[in-house]
């Protein structure tokens, strides 16, 4: 009798085990269903031939076009639209009022985990009057951006050309990157600042508010360019510049600095600049000679950052 209940009781507890883990398994589906499954609501527009992956919530009001592609786990807060041949990447957020891409030719391909801000207007057609109705233009962003409210961001002027933003970049309020601009990564930009058509940002720049980059004009790497200046030559790496038509003020010492350059690396960078950029008064070389004088000293010029500044210089030396 004992022996029978034991074995009774036995099987009803494995009864109960399979059970329970039968159940866990069914909400663990539901779950990934639901995770998996996208919300669009009642009051949005979305094209019967757009791609919508998974996960994805598009609010009240807004609209997705026919060739739109929007990726897994995408944000399309209220109000928010997407236009034309635009493919957005994963994990990205678009904000109220923002319109992502056009209905011209062309296309506009945004990255991952990227946020647009409040009525930002990216990859529509570019102001450049030499623009031809009817032909391709492109804009390409990478990953990891910050694309603040009333920014814009136009599609490159030509088909033969493309507006690129790279990752991780910082563009705050009304903000404006024209036409086959080409912005590299970790740079940050103040609000209203403004760069014209074929604008050359290379990496780790900050701008400080309401800048202006002149057409074509290069910034280089790691410097900073002062508030309210208007930049109609090229920025070398490294320098501050500052000013109405703005002239050199020195490295960007803070900024060599956050970006974890070394008592040494900054030590050599400035020597070198001591010695393109402000020779002494008994000096009557050119600046082209004071460059070939740096490039001789081989304790100095053999090492990456000299040679770095000597690149520096002659970009100095091509736009003064």
């Amino acid at each position: 009798m004992a022996a029978a209940a034991a074995a009774a009781a036995t099987r009803a507890v494995r009864r109960l085990l399979v059970a329970s883990r039968s159940l866990h398994a069914s909400a663990s589906e539901g779950a990934a269903r639901e995770a998996a499954t996208s919300f669009v609501h009642p009051a949005a527009v979305v094209h019967p031939d757009a791609v919508v992956g998974q996960g994805v919530s598009i609010g009240p009001f807004c609209t997705v076009g026919a060739s739109a592609r929007i990726g897994d786990a995408c944000q399309l807060h209220a109000g928010s639209h997407v236009m034309g041949d635009t493919e957005l990447g994963e994990r990205c957020v678009v904000l109220t009022g923002a319109i992502l891409g056009s209905d011209i030719p062309g296309q506009t391909i945004i990255g991952e985990n990227n946020v647009i801000g409040h009525h930002a207007v990216v990859g529509v057609k570019c102001q450049d009057l030499k623009y031809k109705s009817g032909d391709e233009c492109f804009l390409q962003i990478g990953n990891n951006n910050e694309i603040r409210e009333y920014c814009s961001i136009h599609r490159s002027s030509k088909s033969c050309d493309c507006t690129v933003i790279g990752d991780n970049n910082l563009i705050m309020g009304s903000c404006h990157i024209a036409h086959d601009c080409r912005i590299g990564n970790n740079n940050i930009f103040a609000n209203n600042t403004l760069f014209a058509g074929h604008v050359v940002v290379e990496d780790c720049t900050h701008t400080a508010g309401a800048v202006v980059v002149h057409q074509f004009c290069h910034i280089g790497s790691f410097s900073f360019l002062g508030g309210g200046s208007v930049i109609a030559q090229d920025v070398p790496r490294y320098m501050m510049v500052a000013g109405d038509r703005a002239e050199l003020r020195g490295l960007n010492l803070e900024g060599l600095k956050r970006n974890g350059f070394s008592d040494q690396e900054v030590r050599m960078l400035r020597k070198a600049y001591q010695k393109v950029f402000m020779p002494s008064i008994d000096n009557q070389s050119s600046f082209d000679d004071r460059l070939a004088e740096l490039e001789r000293e081989i304790e100095l010029s053999e090492t990456h950052e000299a040679s770095l500044i000597l690149w520096t210089g002659h970009v100095f030396s091509s736009c003064s």
